[in-house]
């Protein structure tokens, strides 16, 4: 039998990974296309002169490193089964650096002419830092097979870089309705057991069919990230997320047709639960949550602005949370005990508003329900936590929140009380990563980072 050349070995591997393929709906331009798909097992670069078609589920795998430049539009395959659904997987031990730019984004969209939320699935970095689970840890909606593992013991892991990336359409692994009891399937951009020493910075995730950005297990940081319209949740934590936060907008224009109950923020340990460690506990300060405009009457709309539930720390500072219908801040009967002890959780020097502002703060009573707490208000606007409830959205004087037409501006205008009252003394804000405002929330008064561009895309 004939020997074959390692050189001859890797032009094959190239052709399988990186072809031409017909398309039928989005076209690229004026750039020519080529196809990802099977494995990338060694380190390749795309070629800025292309756009890409991504067919099916591709795994990176090998330790191999993918870098994709400035400039790049991939065109997810649009499959109609749950489980065929495109995505892009990134094994441990591999890497992705998507270095795009703000005038010269990468985008991951459907290959749709009509495109929906649900089309593909999600980008998928698996990584090697801790999470709170034993075992079990594949990416939820995907293969169970060596490569969909995440998890270990690497808390400064590196997964890659990613800066000016918008994902479209994610979120078609998950069902109508799902169990969201257990962890959801991977959507958006999925960051499992992701390490710290990872680069995550602007992020927009538009009209996922699910949750737009999720965190399980892990220690990555992260910096001005968009949700528009998502399915489900803006912002999921689960099963032992550790990580500092800054600068988020989640925002909606309608409720969600998708999830048995969406939220702005939710954050929970694990599905038992229990007090398995590390505890999740995500730290964010700077962040602008934003429900659909009026009144949802039904639970299968929009729910609440921060779920706190099933054994979970969080700290949220310095944020703007208003109009999602059930309640701004809610906790269940294993969290209220633990941030009323101010034992490793906190939701201080906060603007809130709701739909129903004596369900501003409220509790689960451990069913599915979203019960009034008087006493959690009292608590939660003393001279220690010293949040704020705002009788409706217009009193936090956003330039513009829901305009008739193109991007919100969420800029506070003059005389916002955003424009004041921020608070980062102690250890967890006062660390080098958290940049010290003069304003709450997402957007600074005199520079909207968010503001309609060729990256944050709002149509």
């Amino acid at each position: 039998m004939k020997k074959i050349s390692l050189l001859t070995l890797m032009a094959i591997f190239f052709f399988a990974a990186c072809k031409k393929d017909h398309i039928t709906g989005n076209h690229s331009g004026n750039k020519k296309m080529d196809t990802l798909q099977g494995a990338i097992t060694a380190s390749m670069t795309l070629d800025p002169s292309k756009n890409y078609y991504l067919k099916g589920q591709v795994y990176v795998k090998n330790n191999a490193t993918l870098t994709i430049p400035a400039g790049i539009t991939v065109f997810a395959q649009v499959n109609e089964a749950r489980s065929a659904k495109s995505a892009l997987i990134i094994t441990q031990g591999s890497m992705i650096n998507i270095n795009g730019t703000a005038a010269q984004p990468v985008v991951f969209t459907s290959a749709s002419s009509t495109p929906q939320p649900g089309d593909w699935g999600a980008l998928v970095i698996l990584g090697k830092a801790p999470t709170n689970s034993a075992s079990g840890n594949n990416a939820a909606g995907l293969p169970v097979t060596s490569d969909t593992q995440y998890g270990g013991n690497v808390a400064a892991d590196n997964s890659g870089s990613i800066t000016y990336l918008r994902l479209e359409y994610t979120g078609g692994l998950n069902p109508p309705a799902e169990n969201e009891w257990s962890v959801d399937k991977v959507s958006g951009l999925a960051l499992l057991s992701v390490g710290s020493g990872t680069t995550v910075d602007h992020v927009m995730v538009k009209y996922s069919n699910d949750d737009s950005f999720q965190w399980v297990g892990g220690t990555v940081n992260a910096t001005h990230l968009i949700s528009y319209n998502a399915g489900d949740d803006d912002f999921d934590f689960d099963m032992g997320y550790e990580g500092n936060l800054q600068f988020l907008v989640g925002y909606r224009t309608h409720a969600s047709s998708q999830a048995l109950r969406a939220n702005g923020v939710e954050s929970y340990n694990d599905s038992v639960p229990t007090t398995n460690t590390p505890l999740t506990r995500p730290v964010i300060s700077n962040m602008t949550i934003i429900g659909p405009e009026g009144t949802d009457a039904t639970v299968t709309n929009s729910w609440m602005g921060v779920y706190m539930r099933k054994g979970t720390r969080l700290a949220i500072r310095n944020s703007l949370d208003a109009e999602f219908s059930k309640g701004a801040f809610m906790d269940c009967p294993r969290t209220r005990p633990v941030i009323l002890a101010d034992d490793d959780a906190e939701f201080r020097h906060n603007l809130v508003e709701t739909d129903t502002v004596d369900r501003t703060f409220a509790w689960d009573q451990g069913q599915i329900i979203a019960v009034p707490d008087p006493d959690m208000t009292t608590f939660m606007t003393n001279s220690v936590n010293q949040d704020s409830v705002l009788n409706t959205s217009a009193d936090f004087k956003f330039v513009s929140l829901y305009p008739t037409s193109g991007a919100p501006d969420l800029t506070p205008g003059s005389g916002s009380p955003a424009l004041s009252g921020v608070d980062f003394t102690g250890a967890d804000f006062s660390n080098s990563f958290f940049v010290q405002t003069a304003y709450r929330g997402a957007i600074a008064p005199d520079s909207n980072w968010a503001a309609q561009s060729t990256w944050a895309d709002w149509r």
